[in-house]
């Protein structure tokens, strides 16, 4: 006689064996690919508002997605969210972000909105490295912000 495993384990002899599926070579896991600001030596605010905005830090890398700082706020904690403005410069004719609050479309180089802090990394005594995603930016500012980045050099 036949048990119920045994007869499972020969149906399943074939598919049981271990098949490996390998990606294609250089796939991307990233949706946004991060380029290396560092060099440009750029500044973020911490936004309030009315009373306008504080140094947050320096720009390390950015995506269309995220963005990476440097900064000695050692208070900032993940999940987190901070209010930011990011003030990018024109580059090779191109803008970052497009205004859409009037009758017709205008470039512009600054944002303002919510970063959700994913990471604090210790660099040092006195700094942090704090990554994060952009929350509530449009899908026009992230398609113009993913344009004028394709002009930066890649983060490695």
């Amino acid at each position: 006689m036949t048990t119920l495993s045994e007869r499972n384990k020969e149906q399943n002899n074939e598919q049981s064996k271990f098949r490996l599926t390998v990606e294609p070579a250089g796939a991307e896991r990233r949706e946004h690919r991060r380029h290396d600001m560092e060099e440009q030596g750029l500044k973020m605010q911490r936004w309030d508002g009315q009373r306008g905005g504080s140094s947050l830090g320096r720009i390390v890398d950015i995506s269309a997605g995220g963005i990476r700082i440097r900064t000695g706020q050692k208070s900032i904690r993940p999940d987190q969210q901070i209010r930011v403005r990011l003030e990018l410069p024109v580059y090779a004719g191109i803008c970052p972000f497009v205004d859409t609050t009037g009758s017709q479309m205008a470039p512009k180089r600054e944002w303002t909105g919510w970063m959700s802090i994913s990471r604090v990394h210790p660099i040092s005594d006195k700094q942090v490295e704090v990554a994060g995603r952009l929350v509530d930016m449009n899908e026009m500012d992230r398609g113009m912000l993913g344009l004028y980045l394709s002009t930066q050099p890649l983060a490695a």
